[in-house]
């Protein structure tokens, strides 16, 4: 059998530890016998990243920007014990966030469905689409610590020198005080990829926040919302029988709860971060849980949802066997390739990713998995495979599909 050609190149980022290894597995065993990749290479493991002072992470950023697609495998931010760990000149940024700020992307996680494995809320039958605000908030924040009484005050110099004071707090003792902002600019673009995305998966959009404490700050997300939708998107969503609707984040939680799932949740950016985990957990496991980052011109870059599995690395350079979940990462590059596939026309591409998810999920129904799946799965018999043997099975049902 031939192999599936593609014409425009994929962005692809390599990552880190154990996730570096199966991307590497998935690619070998899964991909290059079916599919004649054609990716531009970004290694964006922290030891280039290093090298480069992190202008590979920019470069990637830039390609997806060219190109259109990209897939990236997990990557380490570090902290202080991984500067030491790898002789670091710095504690690099996230690259994830790195990424985010140049595309300008709203983050969107789903669960993977498998039906042996019985979300943790029983009224859930449809995964449910996570949508973060990627900008802004607490992740840009300023804070200081107050050390005695005195008065904090916020203030704003505008461009002409016009002052404007309000006071935040006046202290009697020790304290902290912490500032955030965000942008209309960037809630409009949260906004914009929230609508589309939902319209792409043709499912109700839900949208969150807390305006009747946070009167102006949460106030100016439903607003800018509600504008978009009314004059940009009230008629594509009414002409597919979608409903977009506001409601506080405590009733969004209770709603949730209740529902049998299948919608888009928006959420602010701590918001979107938190609930993002819940719904994973939820649903059975992060390794589980994909991830695309989906820009407002339509640039998308897609991932795992979870980290670089560090634990599973060490035993692994220990020469240990592990069995080590690849769902989440195999699901990123048949996502990125499905999305090439249309963007291109190339309806193989868009088949091939079809089916091998389905594939990696009847994998798992039939009974193999790795060891974190067999701890959660209801399927009686149960084969627990090592992490590459977890892929050859794959490939085995893969090719015996029709």
């Amino acid at each position: 059998m031939s192999k599936i050609k593609m014409r425009v190149p994929l962005v692809e980022m390599d990552g880190d530890e154990m996730t570096r290894i199966l991307w590497k597995m998935i690619k070998e065993n899964l991909l290059e016998p079916y599919v004649e990749l054609n990716t531009e290479y970004y290694d964006l493991g922290l030891v280039n990243r290093d090298k480069t002072e992190d202008q590979v992470t920019i470069d990637a950023a830039n390609a997806i920007k060219k190109y259109g697609v990209g897939v990236k495998c997990a990557t380490i931010t570090p902290n202080a014990q991984r500067v030491e760990e790898y002789n670091l000149k710095q504690m690099w940024k996230s690259p994830n966030g790195t990424i985010r700020a140049i595309l300008d992307g709203t983050v969107f996680r789903s669960p993977i469905i498998v039906d042996s494995i019985k979300p943790f809320v029983k009224t859930w039958k449809k995964p449910i689409s996570i949508a973060r605000h990627a900008y802004g908030d607490v992740y840009k924040n300023v804070e200081h610590y107050v050390d005695g009484p005195g008065k904090a005050e916020l203030v704003f110099t505008s461009e002409s020198g016009e002052v404007t004071r309000k006071t935040i707090h006046e202290f009697d003792g020790p304290g902290v005080i912490m500032g955030m902002h965000n942008t209309d600019k960037s809630i409009k673009s949260f906004a914009r990829a929230c609508f589309n995305y939902a319209l792409d998966m043709n499912q109700d959009l839900w949208f969150s926040t807390k305006d009747t404490i946070s009167k102006t700050y949460d106030h100016r997300f439903k607003d800018i919302f509600q504008e978009i939708y009314d004059n940009e998107y009230k008629e594509k969503f009414e002409a597919k029988n979608l409903e977009y609707f506001y409601t506080l984040i405590d009733d969004v939680v209770a709603r949730i709860v209740r529902s049998e799932g299948g919608m888009v949740w928006a959420c602010k950016n701590y918001d979107g971060d938190v609930m993002s985990d819940m719904v994973a957990s939820a649903f059975g496991s992060l390794a589980m849980m994909t991830s695309v980052l989906v820009s407002p011109d339509g640039k998308y870059e897609f991932e795992a949802a979870h980290g670089t599995v560090t634990r599973h690395y060490y035993k692994h350079l220990k020469g240990e066997e592990t069995s080590t979940n690849s769902m989440a990462t195999l699901f990123a590059w048949t996502g990125a390739l499905r999305k090439r596939g249309e963007l291109d026309g190339i309806n193989e591409l868009v088949d091939f990713a079809d089916k091998l998810e389905k594939a990696s999920i009847q994998t798992i129904e039939n009974g193999v998995m790795t060891k974190d799946l067999a701890q959660l799965s209801e399927v009686p018999e149960k084969k627990i495979v090592n992490s590459e043997g977890f892929l050859l099975e794959i490939r085995k049902t893969f090719e015996s599909m029709a």
